[in-house]
């Protein structure tokens, strides 16, 4: 068998479909893109691999197949073939999030973070916020959910933060993209501060996560009171008024030594050491 022989025996067995034409494999990965293996070596094997439109003819002057990467063995073809597919499916998720396509999603208003692509957030509760990170994990496309319950003081380090910036450089120009990205890394970095979290979990199957945003949207502010942390300042004096401030010493079972006792002990033993 050639070596496309033996790659489409493997994704069919997978149940992909591939066809060859003139010296280059298609395998679809949506209606709208495709990947395409050009054989550049049949004794190695080896091939190119590129990533194209779907159904578009070679002769458009808008036809452009990109170049990803190469691959030596039927393993090969496949990984690149899982790592693709998993790729649009994360791209695909996070446009359902974004959009919010799901009915049970409809009421979360999901928005993607400058700094990571991959990262969206929907504000829940009063003052609390859902996360989704999407990324592809042993070519498997999977969710990881985090609810952060953010304290009272958030706003006010964001603010100092903001103006110790402006401070540090006030003649400094920024873009609205440049202000944006620094809102976000400057959030981040109070949130860290003054916010507590729940890990909800990842997940593979997004039928199961979507049902689980849903849940999480009910349930927002009944964790953020829990998990908004409490003023130690002001719990830690009630703690000493029942366990130290109505106690007297004798309560914490202290025995006050009689140094008259230990002088006539020490008298008596020298006493012992004269005699022997």
């Amino acid at each position: 068998m050639s070596f496309f022989e033996e790659i489409a025996a493997a994704l069919d067995a997978d149940g992909i479909e591939s066809r060859v034409h003139d010296g280059t494999m298609f395998v679809p990965i949506t209606a709208e893109l495709e990947i395409q293996f050009v054989e550049i070596d049949p004794i190695l094997p080896a091939a190119n691999v590129y990533i194209a439109a779907a159904d578009v003819d070679e002769d458009d002057d808008d036809f452009e197949a990109v170049l990803v990467s190469v691959v030596f063995s039927v393993e090969d073809a496949l990984a690149a073939v899982a790592r693709h597919v998993a790729t649009d499916q994360v791209v695909t998720l996070l446009s359902d999030l974004l959009l919010g396509t799901d009915e049970r999603i409809v009421d979360l208003d999901f928005y993607q973070s400058s700094e990571n692509p991959n990262l969206v957030v929907a504000q829940v509760g009063e003052n609390s916020e859902l996360q989704v990170v999407v990324d592809v994990e042993d070519e498997i496309p999977a969710a990881r959910v985090t609810f952060l319950a953010i304290d009272s003081s958030f706003d006010d380090i964001v603010d100092e933060a903001i103006n110790e910036v402006w401070d540090a450089d006030g003649d400094a120009v920024l873009s609205d993209e440049d202000r944006a990205r620094l809102f976000d890394s400057l959030s981040a970095d109070a949130a860290e501060i003054a916010s507590e979290t729940l890990e909800l979990g990842t997940f593979t199957d997004f039928d199961r996560l979507f049902d689980v945003l849903s849940l999480a949207a009910d349930q927002a502010e009944s964790w953020e009171q829990q998990l908004t942390a409490f003023d130690e300042e002001e719990f830690e004096p009630e703690v000493y008024d029942i366990f130290v401030d109505d106690l007297d010493e004798d309560d914490f079972g202290y025995v006050e030594e009689d140094d008259d006792e230990d002088d006539d002990l020490e008298d008596d033993d020298l006493e012992d050491d004269e005699e022997k």
